[in-house]
């Protein structure tokens, strides 16, 4: 028996990134798409909490976002070097961005908008003489928040 029209996943290989500024035209990997809010624990001498007494409230402290980690091919394309490299100098440009997940026609389907993002490290290539794999480079981004668009 029909439940309604089926509406399968997207896949996770579809992706695009845009940082103001930097065209980039494809990257292997992106992760680090996460929010955070700490619980504070507060307890006043009268309060009784659902399950009795030394139950301390749970208020939302501060958001915390973790970095973003993007992996790409090594090309002859450094703008993402670059960028990097201002910051090593001492000069901090921000720059905010998204991760946009596309179907397999192309069409976006979803985004996550960042703010205020710098490169805090950057990772080369591992070498091995023994074995075929592609050089991957990997700059991880720190930012002052995320939003789904």
């Amino acid at each position: 028996m029909p439940v309604g029209n089926r509406k399968d996943p997207y896949n996770a290989y579809s992706f695009r990134v845009e940082i103001s500024g930097i065209v980039r035209a494809g990257f292997r990997e992106c992760s680090g798409l996460d929010a955070t809010t700490d619980p504070i624990e507060y307890r006043e001498g009268t309060d009784i909490g659902p399950v009795g007494r030394n139950t301390p409230r749970k208020l939302p402290g501060m958001v915390k976002f973790s970095n973003i980690t993007l992996k790409w091919g090594i090309s002859d394309d450094k703008d993402l070097w670059e960028w990097r490299k201002k910051i090593m100098q001492g000069t901090t440009e921000r720059r905010d961005g998204s991760i946009i997940l596309i179907d397999n026609t192309g069409e976006e389907k979803a985004r996550w908008n960042f703010f205020a993002g710098w490169p805090s490290k950057w990772t080369g290539p591992s070498f091995n003489a023994t074995g075929n794999e592609v050089a991957i480079e990997t700059l991880e981004l720190a930012h002052e928040g995320l939003v789904r668009a």
